[in-house]
């Protein structure tokens, strides 16, 4: 039975580095200047294991800050045969019908949403300002979601999987679990009702990277040490990284002040 509040209170990175395929690509960024993204709209993206409130409070900051901001909700259906990230793709670009074909979008992803960020570019079909990375894992091609985690914390991933090939599910919080990450009671008892936990086959599918991703600039944003790995490699790749100390859910603990984090992560983008 899996227990553990993975993305709350696992223990650190262990293991060493491994070589990441995408460094060659993205280090011609860091000598960009001057990205038009002042005026592009913020698409922020839920991980498929919780839902779109994670990200509300934050929306809300942004739009009164005079900024546009979405939150597309990532959904799926059981007797859908197609893999979760095209359906989680498809719903994407459902979430953006509204806005402008031609407009600037930047993809802000939390969590579990990371590795799907090359395909939510693909099913926006609209020019990506900027990719940005809050607590979240980093795409490598054809690695599925158990891949990645064996980079962030082998033993762990070992034993999670495990238990998933035994039929166990994956989060099964309860409301006491993420009490020292979202203080607020209202929110944590909402964040739990949108939990949706998931089975080996969401773990275990590959998801693609399109040849050249990133096609924009990146930044990542860490708040907990599940990430290490991730920002890490981040920095390596020559990425704007930030450590912002808080818990996974941070932003339903200090919305401003991860809007502001968000903000000073795109102008620095924009300025090289």
């Amino acid at each position: 039975m899996v227990t553990a509040v993975r993305e709350v209170d696992k223990k650190g990175v262990s293991g060493s580095r491994v070589s990441s395929p995408y460094f060659t690509i993205v280090k011609r960024f860091s000598s960009w200047r001057c990205f038009m993204i002042e005026n592009a709209t913020y698409v922020l993206i839920h991980s498929p294991l919780v839902g779109p409130l994670t990200w509300r409070l934050v929306q809300r900051e942004l739009t009164k800050q005079g900024r546009e901001a979405v939150c597309p909700a990532l959904r799926d259906e059981g007797a859908d045969e197609r893999p979760f990230w095209q359906q989680h793709a498809e719903a994407l670009a459902q979430g953006l019908a509204d806005l402008p074909a031609d407009g600037r979008i930047i993809l802000v992803a939390h969590s579990g949403a990371g590795p799907l960020l090359p395909v939510m570019a693909q099913a926006a079909a609209r020019p990506v300002a900027a990719y940005v990375f809050v607590d979240a894992g980093i795409p490598r091609s054809q690695a599925s979601r158990l891949d990645l985690m064996r980079l962030q914390d082998q033993p762990w991933t070992e034993a999670f999987h495990q238990a998933l090939l035994q039929g166990d599910r994956y989060p099964t919080w309860r409301e006491e679990d993420l009490r020292s990450v979202i203080p607020d009671v209202d929110l944590r008892q909402q964040v739990v009702a949108e939990t949706n936990p998931r089975a080996l086959p969401f773990f275990a599918e590959p998801i693609p990277v399109f040849a050249g991703w990133p096609d924009a600039p990146c930044a990542f944003i860490k708040f907990s040490s599940p990430y290490d790995w991730d920002y890490q490699e981040a920095k390596r790749a020559g990425w704007y990284a930030r450590e912002v100390s808080g818990g996974h859910f941070h932003m339903l603990v200090d919305a401003a002040g991860v809007t502001a984090v968000l903000l000073q992560a795109i102008q620095a983008l924009e300025s090289g």
